[in-house]
């Protein structure tokens, strides 16, 4: 459940009712609107509904939320959730572009991405320090030597850097290089890990499992929002059909439609999402016209010799392409870059 607090409600009618919430047992979650505040409710719905909650002084109303992803859900909060990372903000109508290798493959190679990403309008340094690969015998990513690489190439080109978390036991690692945490597909129901991202103060993006749904992908996210943390993007990069020509189909339908759902970010990641180089702009720009909030797309300096996707990978001249076809959308749109 929710209490909704009139317009004007002061801080000390806000903490009162927060404290009572925690009084009966209940655990509360405060999001301020811009005109109202709201207080969500986890526990025992029948035990807010036998005390009368509306009679303190602010309170407008409390109302039940009907969908099983409660803070994540539109009815919870019914403004777009922006959020900022380092700066640099996404949702609103603020549209943040992400760029980077697969994998940190080495120092030169990172400054040399996020030189030229930067000046192409990237915002967000990405690149995989760990790395989910299929087969054992695949690079695995240089650790955190490559976190380093990234770090020091993200603070020389004034971006934000984010990276892939496996496993709970590189949160406390990769939070000293990172800006931003990512949850891959193959972890999005990890919720072990879930639970413990929840626990950090910064942002979180989540990519959609391979053979989830879009109820799937909620309910992971409430699990990181009830944990603690409500700073979550969510992210299509595709889910695996009886396609064979493309790596995954892209799900278009879920960027409007958690749009409606939901009051979180969601960007798209056109790489992944086709794993050929010829279709990440086609579908990148087809992301923009569906409404995400941003986009994810892997750029190598030489995809002919990248240590993983280099099949799905823009050049650099490719890259600088899409970015000016982006832009001129975005102003089409009255949009901006964050």
């Amino acid at each position: 459940m929710v209490i909704v607090m009139k317009t004007g409600a002061t801080n000390e009618q806000i903490e009162t009712v927060i404290k009572r919430v925690a009084e009966l047992g209940m655990k509360p979650h405060t999001v301020k609107g811009e005109e109202k505040t709201i207080i969500g409710c986890v526990g025992n719905d029948d035990i807010l509904r036998s005390h009368p909650i509306e009679q303190f002084e602010g309170v407008e109303s409390v109302q039940t939320i009907t969908k099983p992803y409660k803070f994540a859900s539109r009815e919870f909060k019914k403004e777009d959730t922006i959020i900022d990372v380092k700066g640099i903000k996404i949702g609103g109508g603020n549209f943040a572009v992400m760029a980077g290798p697969c994998s940190v493959e080495g120092e030169e190679m990172m400054f040399s991405t996020a030189k030229m990403a930067s000046e192409a309008g990237a915002r967000i340094l990405r690149g995989g320090a760990f790395k989910p690969r299929t087969s054992p015998y695949d690079f695995q990513g240089l650790g955190e030597e490559g976190l380093r690489y990234m770090q020091n190439a993200a603070r020389q080109y004034n971006m934000a850097v984010v990276t892939e978390v496996m496993d709970v036991r590189e949160i406390e690692l990769i939070d000293k290089y990172a800006d931003m945490f990512q949850i891959g597909a193959r972890n999005m129901q990890n919720f072990s890990l879930l639970k413990e991202i929840g626990k950090t103060q910064k942002p979180i993006l989540l990519k959609r499992g391979m053979s989830s749904t879009i109820k799937d992908l909620l309910m992971a996210a409430e699990y990181i929002i009830a944990g603690g943390n409500n700073q979550v993007i969510l992210c299509e990069r595709g889910i695996r059909t009886f396609e064979t020509y493309t790596r995954n189909t892209i799900d278009m339908n879920i960027i409007p439609s958690a749009k409606e759902l939901s009051h979180l970010p969601i960007i798209l990641d056109p790489s992944h999402g086709t794993g050929k180089r010829s279709l990440v702009t086609p579908m990148a720009l087809s992301g923009l016209v569906a409404g995400a909030d941003g986009l994810m797309i892997e750029v190598h300096p030489q995809p002919e010799v990248a240590l993983s996707d280099g099949p799905q990978s823009l050049r650099f001249n490719e890259f600088q392409e899409l970015m000016e076809k982006v832009k001129k959308y975005l102003e089409f749109e009255n949009k901006r870059i964050g």
